[in-house]
């Protein structure tokens, strides 16, 4: 949906939601920004907002994966938000719906884009069932509005709302999460990214920050929503079955898409309970900025893989100098597959000849799986819980991708416009250039004759005379 629409469809309706839902006077609310809300799951286009050489300085506005940036309104010289925290249903996959708590109708909570210099305002209205703060993960920033309930501030109760006020003082790339009974609240979605671009030079440049073409997005997040149910579990530690970016999970993860030697940046962040090695095929990159900021060139090294730890941000930062469609996943296998059962049997291997009929007469519904592998349910139709997905999902050009949770693909294409974010669809390999089925003849691998043991010997006692040295006794 178009944006301008979008916001003036919203707008209405969102500024009366607040209104009766929160405890605010209408005459206070009237000198708060609108609350701008959404509930649409796909990648919103790049926010620049109207005269934006007068509301601070120009920048490249990023995009957020199946997410949105937050329009600001401009006030005396500040940059003013409103996030309303609020629970909200995320549709993390077509027919996966999640009972989450979130920020202006969705979860993650949209992005916040300021410049470095800039004086921000964000007002936070707590329409939660209980009390939260938002604390300003990575900034500088006056300790009083860092966020921390019940040690810099006293809660947000509900149906109240918090102004939180500081200058963004350096730039790059940060988030934003509860810091009040944070087990329930992370656990059930609440956290968003913030972007400080850097203010740059006379010539537009800034000594360690690049210009790039294409600036992406992410958090990733991790829940345990069991199959049939729709909230997730917020005591789980580790076990989560559901990984997830931008609460979104394969094959409804939106594609990055980039145009032909394009310089793109991909800032990653990770709010859950574990570290992510974040892969992508195709290319090298180098990590251009942390939490801390950005890495002097000179400390920078390639590199295809980086481990994202938990409460970290990596800035990835490439050339997109080979067209195709690449693989862009979490490393860790079980992170790359939906709804994952963990007390599964291993039957690989296992014969189950002559026991499937029994089983049928007692199970109608039972199907062999497993004795070959996991392969086959790519392809394999069952009756699911409701509300849940396959473990692995996705069709592409060439049969099942086998895959869900923390995967998505960077598409480069040599005919993509500048600034088009649209899917091109699936990559037609050149001729010559695609591996195929072999058509001659396989010849037989040959196996060197086994080596005879010696008369009166095994080879096992041979290799045990050969290796095994009594200790020497030193008098014990």
């Amino acid at each position: 949906m178009d944006r301008r629409h979008f916001f003036r469809k919203t707008t209405t309706a969102a500024l009366g939601a607040a209104t009766a839902l929160a405890a605010v006077p209408r005459h206070a609310l009237a000198h708060l920004p609108e609350p701008m809300l959404r509930n649409d799951a796909n990648t919103a286009p790049p926010w620049t907002p109207p005269g934006v050489t007068g509301a601070g300085r120009p920048y490249r506005p990023v995009v957020t994966l199946n997410g949105w940036t937050l329009p600001f309104r401009m006030n005396n010289g500040v940059k003013e938000f409103h996030l309303v925290a609020e629970p909200v249903v995320r549709e993390m996959a077509p027919g996966f719906k999640v009972n989450m708590w979130g920020y202006n109708g969705q979860s993650p909570g949209p992005t916040i884009e300021v410049v470095e210099g800039d004086r921000v305002r964000i007002f936070v209205t707590n329409k939660l069932p209980e009390h939260t703060t938002v604390h300003w993960h990575g900034q500088r920033l006056p300790a009083g509005m860092d966020g921390v309930g019940g040690l810099t501030q006293p809660q947000i109760p509900v149906g109240k709302t918090f102004v939180y006020e500081f200058v963004a003082r350096r730039p790059g790339t940060f988030m934003y999460h509860p810091h009040a009974d944070e087990m329930t609240q992370m656990a059930m979605g609440m956290m968003g990214m913030w972007i400080t671009h850097p203010k740059l030079n006379a010539k537009g440049q800034h000594p360690a920050i690049a210009q790039v073409d294409r600036d992406y997005c992410f958090l990733l997040n991790a829940f345990d929503v069991e199959p049939g149910s729709k909230t997730p579990n917020i005591n789980t530690m580790l076990d989560f079955n559901i990984w997830a970016w931008n609460s979104r999970v394969f094959p409804a993860i939106d594609p990055l898409v980039a145009r032909l030697n394009d310089r793109v940046r991909v800032r990653v962040g990770n709010l859950t309970m574990t570290n992510h090695p974040i892969h992508i095929h195709g290319i090298e990159f180098e990590i251009t900025g942390t939490d801390g900021g950005p890495v002097p060139p000179s400390a920078r090294w390639p590199e295809v893989t980086t481990d994202v730890a938990v409460g970290q941000m990596r800035q990835l930062e490439f050339v997109a100098d080979e067209p195709g469609d690449w693989a862009m996943h979490c490393h860790k296998s079980h992170h790359t597959m939906n709804a994952m059962g963990h007390s599964v049997p291993n039957t690989i291997g296992v014969d189950h000849s002559g026991l499937v009929k029994p089983l049928q007469r007692v199970s109608p519904d039972y199907m062999l799986m497993g004795e070959r592998g996991m392969a086959d349910m790519g392809n394999m139709e069952m009756p699911l819980p409701d509300n849940t997905l396959p473990m692995m999902m996705g069709q592409g050009p060439y049969g099942p991708l086998e895959m869900g949770g923390m995967f998505s693909v960077l598409k480069v294409r040599a005919d993509q416009k500048p600034g088009d974010y649209t899917d091109p669809g699936w990559y037609t390999m050149p001729p010559g250039t695609q591996a195929h089925k072999w058509q001659g003849s396989t010849p037989h691998a040959a196996h060197p004759a086994p080596h005879a043991p010696e008369s009166g010997t095994t080879p096992t006692q041979e290799a045990v005379q050969g290796q095994v040295k009594k200790p020497r006794h030193a008098g014990h």
